[in-house]
């Protein structure tokens, strides 16, 4: 029997078991999400999206589709378009319009579309999206400049393809039952409201979260109940100018001076998780197999212009002038997975064209869906296969991520450096993070394991994860996360003295094995004090003459090895309970005491 209530709660833990599964195996959210949906959908019929929401639907996927693209506006600041170097920008210029035209024309040749929806088809497919994009590079492992080019390109890209595409539905509405001259009547004014709506509504929040006149802990709230106030104040002015409106919202909102946009961005990302997934579940019910089946051959013969000809032109148009070699012209021509904005922007404008009776409107969700499914399947599995015949996959990841800014952590980071290894850190704390741009070491501000993150915080480097923050409720989480999330690697933390003393701070047996850094006793606190007291990291080579024996002996009590150096530049982490001998020729970076502070080395666990 249909209960809603229930089908809600299916619909929920359907969708977090989903996320949870892309999670574990690595792959896009979306992907798990799609084949669900159809599953539990079209093939059994346990869930119908207009069985469940009725008259609601078309409501509440407006709504969820306008806080999809404010929250993706919110990520295009201008300054990263000029920031990313020409190859980004060209991608989202320059390929955009490649892509669009190629995918259009297809789509009008090979299935008979008309003009209008052809390019309406052609504009959604052109974004791709980090949901997808960046867990494809964390298995492909391009080299750093591709990696930085095909992560900015699915940021930027994500807003520009997605106001391209309204822009496009819009004037097919304009364009309904109208003369030439008054489809662009219309068109202007829809464009005009849209344009001046949107620019209000950043401007105000701007002004709001500038001038703090909203309390903090309302300012997510706040901001997202106004998001949705000016997309329905928009419609009504102007019929379907609400999408124009928060898009261009969340693009003045991004680019306004001493307006810090990180809170709101960190709250999408629960937002994101619960709605969305369930959106995607929702969206996936109603897809029409008959369709499908209907569009035939003609759906692969677009699959092919799209994947096989319209990208590499686009990644050719852009090219120009770049440096680029053809082997990185073709791994960049091979990524190109459709994402999250492609189907919740097609669901909806197929959705609204049916209502008003568009004839081939119904084609529109399954050609996208089609897409998105064979993109991601297709270069999920072979990207890295392809980047390593091309060639240009980058070295083992041997770089360092450092959790926890203190002056230890400030005065480790540079010592490797000087040491040509490369490292991060990454801290919640902007006293800390500043700290060490002055001491021009690379810092990620923020949560190490938040959305933001996982767009901007260049992990392709990184081999081993340095947990020393003081954050003792944050570090098991941070552990945990880079443990699933990079897959084999190194993830440790410091001794905590206080899981053997206090019942109350008793840690899991798997993540007490992390706490194993350095040397036992070896604690936040110790770390802290020794460089109050003078104690400074220095870097000593060992050789035939002077073995690491000798060099323990040399300074007692004093020295803390930290991390070796072998003679082939490998890095080598000390551990507790790990005997390590670094040999002639390595390196070894410690940490040394002076010797006035000598007799307060017995209590190294404090």
């Amino acid at each position: 029997m249909f209960d809603p209530m229930i089908t809600l709660v299916l619909v929920g833990l359907l969708s977090i078991g989903c996320q949870y599964f892309a999670y574990r195996v690595k792959l896009p959210a979306i992907l798990p999400l799609l084949i669900i949906g159809i599953v539990v959908g079209p093939v059994f019929d346990v869930i119908n999206a207009d069985r469940l929401f009725g008259d609601l639907l078309f409501p509440v996927v407006s709504l969820s589709v306008a806080i999809i693209l404010f929250e993706g506006a919110l990520t295009l600041k201008f300054k990263d378009i000029a920031g990313h170097g020409n190859m980004v920008r060209n991608l989202c210029s320059v390929g955009v319009v490649v892509t669009w035209i190629v995918a259009a024309l297809a789509a009008h040749f090979t299935l008979g579309m008309s003009w209008q929806l052809a390019f309406l088809f052609g504009a959604i497919v052109t974004v791709t999206g980090p949901t997808v994009i960046v867990p494809m590079i964390r298995t492909v492992r391009p080299n750093t400049n591709l990696a930085n080019i095909l992560r900015w390109e699915g940021i930027i890209i994500d807003p520009i393809g997605a106001l391209l595409a309204v822009l496009v539905f819009e004037f097919i509405v304009a364009a309904q039952g109208s003369a030439i001259s008054h489809t662009f009547l219309i068109f202007g004014k829809t464009i005009g409201i849209g344009l001046a709506l949107g620019w209000a509504g950043g401007y105000f929040l701007g002004l709001c979260l500038r001038k703090s006149w909203i309390p903090h802990y309302l300012q997510n709230t706040a901001v997202l109940t106004i998001i949705l106030g000016v997309f329905a104040a928009s419609n009504v002015v102007a019929h379907e100018s609400g999408l124009l409106a928060v898009t261009v919202t969340g693009m003045v909102l991004a680019n306004m001076k001493n307006v810090n946009v990180e809170d709101i961005l960190e709250f999408k990302e629960t937002l994101s998780t619960l709605l969305i997934s369930g959106l995607f579940i929702l969206l996936a019910t109603r897809l029409n197999l008959d369709a499908i089946a209907d569009v035939g051959v003609g759906i692969v013969l677009v699959l092919i212009a799209v994947m096989f000809i319209a990208r590499p032109l686009s990644v050719i148009a852009s090219a120009v002038g770049t440096g680029l070699n053809w082997r990185e012209m073709a791994l960049i021509s091979w990524i190109a997975p459709r994402g999250i904005v492609a189907a919740a922007v097609s669901a909806l404008f197929s959705l609204k064209l049916e209502e008003i009776g568009y004839e081939g409107a119904s084609m529109i969700v399954p050609m996208v869906f089609m897409v998105i499914i064979a993109t991601v399947i297709i270069q999920s599995l072979t990207a890295g296969y392809v980047a390593k015949w091309l060639k240009v996959q980058a070295a083992p990841p041997t770089g360092f991520l450092i959790f926890g800014g203190s002056k230890f952590s400030r005065l480790l980071a540079k010592e490797m450096m000087n040491q040509e290894i490369g490292v991060c850190i990454a801290d919640t704390n902007w006293d800390a993070i500043r700290e060490a741009r002055m001491m021009d070491i690379p810092v990620y501000f923020g949560n190490p394991m938040s959305e933001h993150a996982s767009r901007n915080l260049q992990m392709e480097t990184i081999g081993t994860v340095l947990i020393m923050s003081p954050y003792k409720q944050l570090n098991p989480m941070v552990a945990y996360h880079f443990e699933y999330t990079m897959g084999k690697m190194e993830v440790f933390g410091l001794s905590n003295n206080e899981q053997a003393a206090r019942p109350s701070h008793q840690v899991s047996e798997h993540y007490a094995r992390k706490l194993s850094l350095f040397d036992e006793g070896v604690t936040y606190g110790y770390l802290a004090s020794a460089v109050a007291r003078g104690a400074s990291i220095k870097t000593t080579r060992i050789t035939d003459e002077f073995s690491f024996t000798d060099y323990i002996e040399t300074y007692g009590a004093r020295v803390t090895p930290l991390v070796a150096i072998d003679d082939e530049q490998h890095f080598h982490t000390f551990l507790s309970g790990e005997e390590k001998i670094p040999k002639s020729g390595w390196k070894v970076i410690s940490l040394i005491e002076p010797e006035q502070g000598q007799e307060n080395q017995s209590n190294k666990g404090g």
